[in-house]
């Protein structure tokens, strides 16, 4: 029989579960935005890339699409990765012109950085970990990951996103395809490996950027279309048992993994 402290404990804890869950800020959407900043980018496209979020949620199209939402507020965080993720901005309540400025221009105030590898599963974990820990629940989430190379570091990407999708969490993808000419770590076709081994979930969708000049209007369109949730990246509620999508079984997903081992056996 459990003694009184016992029982005490276990309803003082259960009570503080309880009220932790209520202290939790409801929002429309959890947006985890992840950006590859892996040396294979160069640094004007690094710089493009910058520009682009930070032009982004200036734009009145991003609180438009916030407005549509039930609750009209949405919650975002600002990832870098490469080998390993950083997060750059904390998670950021977004529910009108001035929050979504004070966003843009906290980004614009951050150095330019760059990190080794591209390990699209280990980016794939953090954010997962991001969206768990938040402040903010939301009946969608998303993660929001782009990309100039397949996975080269981690545990292979179909892994980590069959995870994140079991999860409830959707992955969008953005490709840069920006070089004419490929190097030793990157692989034609990007959207397509995005397509069948990175992302994920109910909705989700890739686009690509091929040319310098598309990145600022991708990046405004791959955001509205997410926050707006209208067309893409609904997610239901997480039910046990959720089956990942089935994907391409011919698609080799190894094929970073691969490039990688190459290098390294020379």
């Amino acid at each position: 029989m459990k003694s009184r402290w016992a029982l005490w404990a276990a309803s003082y804890l259960l009570g503080a579960g309880t009220a932790a869950a209520q202290d939790l800020v409801a929002v429309d959407l959890q947006l985890v935005i992840a950006v590859d900043v892996s040396y294979s980018i160069e640094l004007d496209e690094l710089r493009l890339q910058r520009t682009g979020y930070v032009e982004a949620f200036r734009r009145p199209e991003i609180v438009r699409a916030v407005r549509t939402g039930p609750l009209g507020r949405i919650a975002v965080t600002y990832v870098e990765w490469g080998g390993k993720a950083i997060q750059v901005l904390p998670w950021t309540l977004i529910e009108d012109a001035q929050s979504a400025a004070h966003f843009a221009e906290a980004l614009h105030r951050q150095p330019i950085r760059r990190i080794s590898f591209t390990s699209i599963s280990n980016v794939l974990a953090f954010a997962r970990r991001l969206i768990h820990s938040s402040p903010y629940r939301a009946s969608r989430r998303v993660i929001d990951i782009s990309g100039d190379g397949p996975n080269n570091a981690g545990v292979p990407a179909p892994v980590a996103r069959n995870n994140t999708v079991a999860q409830g969490i959707v992955i969008d993808g953005l490709a840069i395809m920006l070089k004419s000419t490929p190097d030793s770590a990157s692989i034609p076709y990007l959207d397509t490996y995005y397509k069948e081994c990175v992302i994920g979930g109910e909705g989700a969708f890739v686009m690509k950027v091929s040319k310098a000049s598309q990145f600022s209007a991708a990046i405004l369109a791959k955001l509205t279309t997410e926050i707006s949730g209208l067309k893409v990246s609904g997610v239901r509620p997480h039910r046990p048992g959720l089956r990942p999508a089935e994907y391409a079984q011919s698609y080799n997903c190894f094929i970073g993994e691969e490039i990688q081992e190459r290098s390294i056996g020379r």
